[in-house]
C-alpha cells in the first residue's frame, strides 16, 4: 500500500483559517465532514503516513478520492456550518444516529385560536409549545387527565370540535367537567386562551404557585363555610398532586437544565437525556448512535447536541454533559442562539430575548452530579441492552456467522467459538478466561476459568492456556456421567479467538502447532482499533465498522474479559482473607469487618497501629498482630 494518497493537496494550498471540510469518494459522495480552528493543521492529520493512521480513518482516506474545504469567519459560523452539511449530506463515516424521533411529546398549540392539548410525535405544528420527549405515552396522557381536572382546556380534535360546533352540544368532557367547552361558548375564547397559558405555566415549573394559590384559597372557602367550594379546591390540588408525582423533584423550582449521560465503546455510543424543567425531571430520552471513526467523548457531546435541539426543540438555560469539548465556547453560542429562537416564538419581545444564555458545564457536585451519574448509568445500560438485543437477533446472528466465514476465509460458519483473555494485577494472581458461544449465543455452562501459577508476559499466558485447553481435543467422547463435564470441553471449536493482537495470535498459533490439532480457525482482536489479526499476516481483517458481525465478536471478547476479570478479582480477594485468616486472634467476623472498615487491601495496609485498633473489636493488641503480619521484616 503507498503511503501517498495521489489527491492530497500541497500544503501550502490549504488555507490556517477556520473552516469546513468534506471528503468525496470517485462518485462524487460525501464520505465525511469535519470542522477546524485551523485547516491546514487539521487536514495535514489526514495525510500523514498511512501506517500511522487510525485503521478507521485510514479506510476513510483511502476510500476517499478528494477532499474540499470551504473558509468561514468564526470557529462559530464553521460549527453551523458543519451541523448543516451533516444534516443535509448524511456522511457515512460520521456518527450515525439510530434515533427514530417517535418519542412522544406534550403539544399545546397556542398558535390556534383555540388553542388544544395533545400528545404528539409531531414536533413541526405552527406555534405549539412543547414538553418533553417523554418515554412512555401512557404516562403522559395520564398526566393530561389529572391536569384537565384544573386546567380544563381544549383537547378534542378538529373534527369533533366542528361537529360540536353544528349541533351546539359538547363531547363528553365538556359534559364531566375536564373541558371547558369553548364549542358552544360556555366561555369566551379569550377565557380558554388564560386557561389554555395557566396550563402552559404549570408545565413550563411555575407548579407550586398554583398549588399555594389553590390552598389559600380552599382555606378562605372554607372559613367561609362555602364546604363545596372548598370541595373543588381539594380536588384540584390532589389532581396536580398526582401529575406532580409523575415526576421527580430533583432541583430548586426555578432550575431549568438538560443532564446528557453518554456511554460509548469502540463501535456505538448510548445517549441519556434528562429534562428537568421548574426543578422536576418532566421526560427522558434515549437513543444509540454508531460511531464510524473513533471520536472521543467531548466530539460526540457536539453531535449529540445538535441532533437533540434540531427542528422545534430549544435548549434550557444549563446543560450538562460528561466532557467539555474543545470548541464549548462556540457551542454555547450556538444553544444561545436556538434559545433564544425558542423565546422568539414563545413570546415575543426583546427582554426574554436578551436572557437567552445557555450554559453548558460538567456537574461537579451536589444533585446534579447525581443526576448526572445516574444519565451515564442509564447509557451504560442502554448500551448494553442494544447490543444484546442486536447480537441475540436470529437473523442478525446468522447474517453475523457468515459473514465472519468469508472475512477470515473459513470452509464453515464459526457454530461454536470459543475466546480467551488473561487477567492479572502486576503481573500477580494471573488467570484466564474461556467463553464459549454456540449459534451466536453465550454458553455460560461450558465457561471455563484457568489459574496460571507462573508466566513471564500475556503470550507466555495464552500459551499455557490453550496448551492446556487443547490437550482435551481428539480424545474419544466420554460415555460416563461423572465425566459428562470433560465431554463438554472436548467439544472442538471451529473459531479460536484471543483477546491481543499479532503477539497473542503468535503465542496461540505455536499451541496449536505444538497440540496437532488441525481445523481450528485462529484469530485474535486487538483492542480499540477492533482489528482481526491472523497467524502469519502483515494487515488485519478490517469488518465494517456497523456490521453485526463485528459486533458478535465484540461481545464475545467483551465477554471473556468480564469473565476473567471477574475471576481476578474473587481470587486476589481470597487471597488477602486467607492471609489475615491465618493471624492468630482474627476470625472470619473480624476479617470481614476489617476489609469492610478500609475498603480495600492497599488501604488496610497502609493503615498504622492506630487506625486498625479503632475498628470494632480489634483493640491495640490485636492491631499490632496484624499489623506485623502484613509488613514482615526483610
Amino acid at each position: 500500500m503507498s503511503n501517498a494518497l495521489p489527491y492530497r493537496p500541497r500544503t501550502g494550498e490549504i488555507p490556517t483559517d477556520p473552516g469546513v471540510y468534506r471528503f468525496r469518494d470517485e462518485n462524487g459522495r460525501v464520505l465525511y465532514v469535519g470542522k477546524a480552528k485551523n485547516l491546514r493543521a487539521r487536514l495535514s492529520n489526514y495525510f500523514a503516513p498511512l501506517p500511522s493512521l487510525h485503521e478507521r480513518t485510514r479506510r476513510m482516506v483511502t476510500t476517499a478520492n478528494s477532499v474540499e474545504w470551504t473558509v468561514v469567519a468564526s470557529e462559530f459560523e464553521a460549527l453551523q456550518l458543519e451541523f448543516t452539511w451533516i444534516k443535509e449530506f448524511n456522511p457515512p463515516f460520521n456518527v450515525q444516529f439510530r434515533d427514530d424521533k417517535s418519542y412522544p411529546y406534550l403539544a399545546v398549540t397556542l398558535g390556534e385560536e383555540i388553542p388544544r392539548v395533545l400528545v404528539t410525535r409531531n414536533r413541526k405544528i405552527k406555534g405549539a409549545r412543547y414538553f418533553g420527549p417523554y418515554t412512555k405515552a401512557w404516562a403522559i396522557r395520564d398526566t393530561v387527565d389529572h391536569m384537565l381536572k384544573v386546567f380544563p382546556m381544549r383537547s378534542c380534535t378538529d373534527t369533533i370540535y366542528r361537529r360540536a360546533q353544528q349541533t351546539n352540544r359538547p363531547c363528553l368532557l365538556g359534559d364531566i367537567g375536564r373541558c371547558a367547552a369553548p364549542c358552544v361558548a360556555r366561555v369566551t375564547a379569550e377565557e380558554h386562551r388564560v386557561i389554555a397559558d395557566d396550563f402552559v405555566s404549570f408545565m413550563g415549573g411555575n407548579d407550586s404557585r398554583y398549588i399555594a394559590q389553590l390552598n389559600r384559597e380552599m382555606k378562605a372557602a372554607a372559613a367561609e363555610m362555602d364546604y363545596e367550594s372548598a370541595a373543588r379546591y381539594r380536588d384540584s390540588i390532589g389532581a396536580l398532586e398526582a401529575a406532580l408525582s409523575k415526576t421527580a423533584v430533583v432541583f430548586g423550582d426555578r432550575v431549568d437544565a438538560d443532564v446528557f449521560g453518554i456511554a460509548a465503546d469502540e463501535l456505538a455510543a448510548s445517549v441519556h437525556q434528562f429534562i428537568v424543567r421548574g426543578g422536576r425531571i418532566r421526560g427522558t430520552r434515549s437513543w444509540v448512535v454508531d460511531k464510524e471513526l473513533d471520536i472521543g467523548i467531548g466530539e460526540l457531546v457536539e453531535t449529540v447536541l445538535h441532533n437533540a435541539y434540531e427542528d422545534d426543540i430549544y435548549p434550557p438555560r444549563e446543560v450538562f454533559v460528561p466532557e467539555l469539548p474543545e470548541d464549548a465556547a462556540e457551542l454555547e453560542l450556538w444553544l444561545g442562539e436556538r434559545r433564544r429562537e425558542g423565546l422568539r416564538e414563545e413570546a415575543p419581545g426583546p427582554g426574554r430575548v436578551s436572557a437567552g444564555n445557555v450554559d453548558l458545564k460538567v456537574a461537579q457536585r451536589g444533585d446534579k452530579k447525581a443526576l448526572a451519574e445516574t444519565a451515564e448509568t442509564n447509557a451504560r445500560q442502554s448500551l448494553l441492552l442494544y447490543k444484546t438485543r442486536r447480537s441475540s437477533d436470529f437473523v442478525a446472528r446468522s447474517q453475523a456467522l457468515t459473514d465472519i466465514q468469508e472475512a477470515l476465509g473459513m470452509p464453515d460458519a464459526p457454530l461454536r467459538m470459543e475466546c480467551f483473555d488473561v487477567s492479572h494485577l502486576s503481573g500477580t494472581n494471573i488467570v484466564a478466561s474461556m467463553v464459549v458461544f454456540e449459534d451466536g449465543l453465550p454458553r455460560k455452562d461450558q465457561y471455563r476459568r484457568f489459574s496460571i501459577p507462573e508466566s513471564t508476559d500475556d503470550t507466555e499466558s495464552i500459551y499455557q492456556v490453550l496448551t492446556r485447553r487443547l490437550a482435551y481435543l481428539g480424545e474419544e467422547p466420554k460415555r460416563s456421567e461423572e465425566d459428562a463435564e470433560i465431554k463438554k470441553f472436548s467439544y472442538s471449536p471451529n473459531l479460536l479467538l484471543v483477546d491481543g493482537g499479532q503477539p497473542q495470535v503468535q503465542a496461540a498459533a505455536r499451541a496449536l502447532a505444538e497440540s496437532g490439532v488441525t481445523g481450528i480457525q485462529l484469530a485474535g482482536i486487538a483492542k480499540r482499533l477492533e482489528e482481526i489479526w491472523l497467524p502469519d499476516s502483515d494487515y488485519p481483517v478490517i469488518l465494517p465498522r456497523n456490521s453485526d458481525a463485528l459486533f458478535l465478536i465484540q461481545r464475545i471478547r467483551d465477554e471473556a474479559h468480564r469473565f476473567a476479570i471477574t475471576y481476578q478479582r474473587s481470587k486476589r480477594k481470597r487471597d488477602i482473607t486467607s492471609q489475615l485468616s491465618e493471624i492468630r486472634g482474627l476470625g472470619p467476623s473480624r476479617v470481614q469487618r476489617l476489609l469492610k472498615h478500609f475498603g480495600s487491601v492497599s488501604r488496610l495496609k497502609a493503615a498504622d497501629v492506630d487506625e486498625i485498633a479503632s475498628v470494632r473489636t480489634i483493640g491495640p493488641t490485636l492491631a499490632q498482630v496484624v499489623f506485623d503480619a502484613l509488613h514482615p521484616a526483610e
